[in-house]
């Protein structure tokens, strides 16, 4: 299931942003498409490079809004603070 959430705001550029100009930036921009497709479910977000970790917050924050749904994460790669 690859399509249960949408990208509903286009973003600017995360690069040069703080942790917290990160997250301000990735708020409301997922929306779940179907509900009840997904409730109860046990889902894996994947991303390729973690850096702080916003929009995957933000996508599992809306996906465990759904009744029983579990979010697990798997990444690639993550950056290391200089």
């Amino acid at each position: 299931m690859n399509d249960a959430v949408s990208r509903i705001k286009k973003t600017e550029t995360q690069t040069h942003k703080s942790r917290i100009q990160r997250w301000k930036n990735m708020e409301s921009t997922f929306k779940i498409r179907d509900a009840l497709r997904i409730s109860g479910k046990h889902l894996l977000l994947v991303d390729d490079v973690v850096t702080t970790g916003a929009s995957l917050e933000a996508c599992a924050q809306v996906l465990l809004d759904c009744p029983g749904v579990k979010v697990s994460i798997a990444c690639l790669a993550h950056t290391v603070a200089s």
